[in-house]
C-alpha cells in the first residue's frame, strides 16, 4: 500500500522535473519514487581498485627510461609509411 506525501517545488524545477519524467515514459509521482529507492538503496560493495594492477607483465619495458626512442621509432614509421603512398 502506498503513503500520499506532498512535497512543494520551485515552478522551474518542477517543469523540468516533469520534462524529465515525460522523457522517461513515466508520472512525476513515479520519477520521484526512482530516485528516492535509488538514493536509499544499499551501496553495492566498493570495488577493489587492486584488480587493475598486477594484470600482466610490460615484459621489462620502462616507458619512462625509453620515450625518446619510443616516439622516434613511431615517427620514422610513420614517415616511411607515408613516403611509400605517395610513390
Amino acid at each position: 500500500m502506498m503513503t500520499r506525501t506532498q512535497i512543494t517545488l520551485e515552478p522551474e524545477l518542477q517543469k523540468t522535473a516533469r520534462r524529465r519524467a515525460a522523457q522517461l515514459g513515466v508520472s512525476l509521482a513515479e520519477y520521484v519514487r526512482r530516485l528516492i529507492a535509488r538514493d536509499l538503496a544499499e551501496p553495492g560493495p566498493a570495488a577493489d581498485a587492486s584488480i587493475v594492477f598486477d594484470l600482466g607483465t610490460s615484459g621489462g619495458a620502462d616507458v619512462a627510461r625509453d620515450k625518446d626512442a619510443m616516439i622516434g621509432e613511431a615517427i620514422a614509421t610513420r614517415q616511411s609509411r607515408s613516403s611509400r603512398r605517395r610513390r
